[in-house]
C-alpha cells in the first residue's frame, strides 16, 4: 500500500477505440496502460486493472477514488468504464468522478488559447466542444459538446486560431488541410507543452494513446474542489441518441 495524504486514483477511459487506464497519486502518475484497440473493453479491461495493480504492487481496496470518461465517446464503451467505476465504487464505499472526455482530449493536447476536440461520432459524424487550456492545464469550456457533421465544424470554428485535437481530428485531417490551404491558413504540427501557437496558424496536435492520465489529472481537481460524487450519481454523457434510440422514434413516427 502506497502511505500519501494524497488521493491514490484509478481512471478509465473507454470511450475511444482502445482506451486506456491510469493510476495516480495526486498528480503523480505511477503506472499506465494502454488498451487494445482490436478488443472489446469487455473483454481486457478487468485484465488490465488487475496487471496496472499488480504494476506498482497496490490493491483495489487502496484506491481512494476512481474516475471515468464520462462521455461523449462509444456508446457501448463508455457504460463498460462507467458500470466498471460505479461497481468499484460501491463495493467499496469509494467517491467518484466522471470526466468530460472531450475535456480529457483537451488536457492531453496542452495549453492553447483555443483547442477543438474532436471525436468521431458515426455515419462520418462528430463530436466537438471548444476549450481554452493555461499554462498550469487549467481547463476552461468555452461552448458546449455538439454532434455536427466536418463540414458544420469548420463553420462553427473557421474565424479561429485553432488547435484541433483528438481521433476525429485524425481521422479528418486531410479535410482541415484542404480548407485551410483553400482558406490561406497555415496548417502545422503540435507538440505538446509547445505553448499557445501563433494566429492564424492550425495545428493538429498529437494523439494521447493514454488519455486516462487526463481523466486522472481532471479528476484530481475536482476532487479538490469537493466535487467528487457517490456511484450513484456518476451518469453517462452521451450528447446524442443511440442509434437504437433513433431507430425506435423513427418507428414510432412511421406507426402513427
Amino acid at each position: 500500500m502506497i502511505e500519501s495524504k494524497e488521493p491514490l486514483i484509478l481512471a478509465i477511459e473507454t470511450a475511444t477505440r482502445a482506451g486506456s487506464i491510469s493510476l495516480s497519486c495526486g498528480e503523480k502518475i505511477l503506472s499506465s496502460l494502454s488498451g487494445d484497440p482490436a478488443a472489446s473493453h469487455s473483454t481486457d479491461l478487468l485484465d488490465n486493472i488487475h496487471e496496472l495493480l499488480q504494476t506498482v504492487n497496490v490493491k483495489l481496496d487502496d484506491v481512494t477514488l476512481f474516475a471515468a470518461a464520462a462521455g461523449p465517446g462509444s456508446f457501448t464503451g463508455l457504460r463498460i468504464g462507467l458500470a466498471t467505476i460505479k461497481a468499484f465504487a460501491v463495493c467499496l464505499d469509494r467517491q467518484c468522478v466522471g470526466v468530460p472526455t472531450l475535456a480529457a482530449i483537451a488536457h492531453a493536447a496542452g495549453p492553447s488559447e483555443g483547442t477543438v476536440a474532436l471525436l468521431p461520432a458515426g455515419r462520418g459524424e462528430l463530436y466537438a466542444q471548444l476549450f481554452r487550456v493555461d499554462g498550469n492545464y487549467t481547463i476552461e469550456v468555452l461552448d458546449g459538446a455538439s454532434h455536427l457533421s466536418p463540414s458544420a465544424v469548420l463553420a462553427k470554428y473557421v474565424n479561429r486560431s485553432l488547435k484541433w485535437a483528438g481521433e476525429g481530428a485524425h481521422l479528418h485531417e486531410p479535410f482541415l488541410r484542404e480548407y485551410a490551404s483553400n482558406q490561406g491558413i497555415r496548417f502545422g504540427e503540435d507538440s505538446v507543452g509547445s505553448g499557445v501557437h501563433p494566429s492564424p496558424d492550425w495545428m493538429l496536435a498529437p494523439i494521447s494513446a493514454l488519455l486516462a492520465e487526463s481523466v486522472a489529472a481532471l479528476a484530481l481537481r475536482e476532487y479538490r474542489y469537493g466535487r467528487a460524487i457517490a456511484a450513484s450519481e456518476l451518469q453517462a454523457a452521451y450528447v446524442r441518441a443511440s442509434d437504437a434510440e433513433i431507430k425506435e422514434k423513427w418507428s414510432k413516427r412511421e406507426h402513427r
